[in-house]
């Protein structure tokens, strides 16, 4: 019989780690690799430390890798996927290797890119532990977060009534639901440069309020689930490195000055 301290302490997700990237990429061209996640960082592809954060948090059972991989990534990961061309598509891809691995009833799935090696094990944890039970859950970092712990670094920001929040690079999501609310996600990301578009999708009340910074987050969660026809919410998370990806040399040497010692 399987004692209750191990019940508490299995892990409860898979993870899809998206690696792929524009095979024209100058950033990844210039250090000599196809695409980014490749790129060297403190010895090893810069993937290498996202993987290294998920497997050590303990709360990630399998993962499956979209994109080109290495020695080093293929020693982490437990399936490895051709990179499909798009975000959602391998997104797809990557859900679908794991349930060909079989996921347990009920277990969810962790999103993340391989860009933000500066995830730690403990911000994985932490993120898993607080999220809410939704089919879509999207963690979110305040900008004094992120500038306290990076100041002077640029990131994209949405100001609502609350806050100002930017995106971050993982996601957690109910497999058994990604069917339903991805056409409708496709749909939204095609219209993201159409404003006329976009604003019938979400209404020009909602939109209009949220580029006043007037829109409450729970508001955008109650639009968000409406628009995908699931449970949508969003989780603040204190750690900025979840929400700031690694695009420019820059940002590599911040990667490389904010790494823990190994």
């Amino acid at each position: 019989m399987t004692p209750p301290e191990a019940l508490v302490t299995a892990p409860r997700w898979s993870a899809v780690v998206l690696g792929g990237g524009d095979p024209g990429d100058a950033f990844a061209a210039a250090h000599g690799v196809s695409v980014k996640p490749l790129i060297p960082l403190r010895g090893q592809p810069m993937a290498a430390h996202v993987l290294h954060a998920l497997r050590g948090s303990g709360r990630v059972g399998r993962v499956a890798y979209v994109g080109p991989t290495t020695p080093e990534i293929d020693a982490l990961v437990d399936a490895r996927v051709t990179d499909h061309g798009s975000l959602l598509a391998n997104l797809e891809a990557g859900v679908q290797a794991l349930q060909t691995l079989g996921l347990a009833p009920g277990e969810r799935v962790l999103i993340a890119t391989a860009d933000i090696p500066m995830l730690q094990a403990a911000h994985v944890q932490d993120v898993l532990d607080a999220a809410p039970d939704a089919a879509l859950v999207y963690p979110v970092v305040r900008r004094e977060t992120c500038d306290a712990a990076y100041p002077g670094v640029k990131r994209t920001y949405v100001k609502v009534k609350g806050g100002t929040f930017t995106g971050g690079n993982l996601f957690l999501l109910d497999p058994a639901l990604i069917g339903q609310f991805l056409p409708r996600l496709r749909e939204v990301l095609a219209a993201r440069k159409a404003p006329l578009k976009l604003a019938g999708l979400i209404g020009p009340g909602v939109l209009l309020r949220l580029l006043t910074g007037r829109l409450t987050v729970q508001k955008l969660e109650e639009k968000v689930s409406e628009i995908l026809g699931v449970p949508a919410r969003a989780l603040i998370t204190p750690h900025a490195a979840v929400g700031t990806d690694v695009d420019k040399d820059s940002d590599l040497a911040l990667a490389e000055r904010h790494l823990p010692p190994t």
